[in-house]
């Protein structure tokens, strides 16, 4: 896979519906989409017989969905996916009462994505405002947009030097955060307590500015270095990241408290919200 992918969940109608970021373009899951629609709990004998019923589709299906790693709660998995104008193609075939709206919400969501790739300002403004009426205080706000700036700056410094696949940019992004927090991003989430909510929404203020430092640090190093390739770029975020580690140990030695934390950043009923 030759493309950086970015998975977050969409809601309609308090129906959760992943969706991926591929080639710029937004790729939904077909089994949330239908599941959406209809009141069966099975699913995917659903779409058999949908695609049985409909032989325009059945005969097209390959064209429309592709397969793409998705996160699920047991892990990242292979699914079926398909973009805006597959998913219209395939909800032809459902008749249901909730289709119609479903066209519209789906459609304000492409739409949406068009708009951010053509003003990338867009996405910030959006992304504010979300954080804003989750709870965020202005103050972790402005750390949470940089982080995600500094992030991009890396992951595109990593593309430009030959680092392709998005299992090799996770294999990087835990090389830099098991040297500056002493654990993978997987087991920071379990030291949480978090599941699929995103890590560093849930990080204070230090946790989300040593994070930075391993990222920008990593960018630093890679760009003196000329870092090419995976394996290079694997060297350079260890020293990225232990450049954090190492300023979060001292850090800790003098205030005499861990910076890594169990406790999420909002309250208990702050953070009830996010996870809806």
């Amino acid at each position: 896979m030759g493309v950086i992918m970015e998975t977050k969940i969409a809601i309609f109608r308090g129906k959760k519906i992943r969706k991926t970021l591929h080639n710029n373009e937004w790729y939904f899951v077909v089994e949330d989409v239908v599941s959406a629609l209809i009141d069966s709990l099975n699913v995917k004998d659903y779409i058999n017989k949908m695609r049985r019923r409909d032989q325009e589709l059945s005969k097209g299906y390959g064209q429309i969905v592709h397969t793409l790693e998705v996160p699920t709660e047991g892990g990242k998995q292979m699914m079926n996916c398909a973009n805006t104008e597959g998913i219209f193609r395939i909800i032809q075939s459902i008749p249901s009462p909730k289709a119609e709206p479903f066209k519209r919400w789906l459609a304000k969501v492409g739409y949406e994505r068009i708009q951010e790739i053509e003003d990338p300002e867009l996405a910030s403004k959006r992304a504010r405002a979300i954080y804003k009426a989750k709870g965020y205080p202005e103050s972790w706000i402005e750390k949470r947009m940089r982080s995600i700036a500094i992030r991009e700056e890396l992951t595109a410094e990593w593309k430009n030097r030959g680092v392709k696949e998005e299992r090799e940019y996770s294999i990087l992004t835990a090389e830099i955060s098991k040297a500056a927090f002493g654990m993978t991003p997987s087991e920071y989430k379990k030291h949480k307590g978090l599941e699929r909510e995103n890590l560093r929404d849930h990080m204070n203020d230090l946790e989300l500015i040593f994070s930075m430092l391993g990222e920008a640090a990593t960018t630093e190093i890679t760009r003196n270095k000329d870092s090419r390739g995976f394996v290079e770029n694997k060297h350079t975020a260890r020293e990225g990241g232990a450049i954090a580690g190492n300023a979060r140990k001292e850090l800790e030695k003098k205030s005499g408290k861990r910076v890594v934390s169990k406790q999420n950043y909002l309250s208990s009923g702050e953070r009830k919200q996010i996870k809806k």
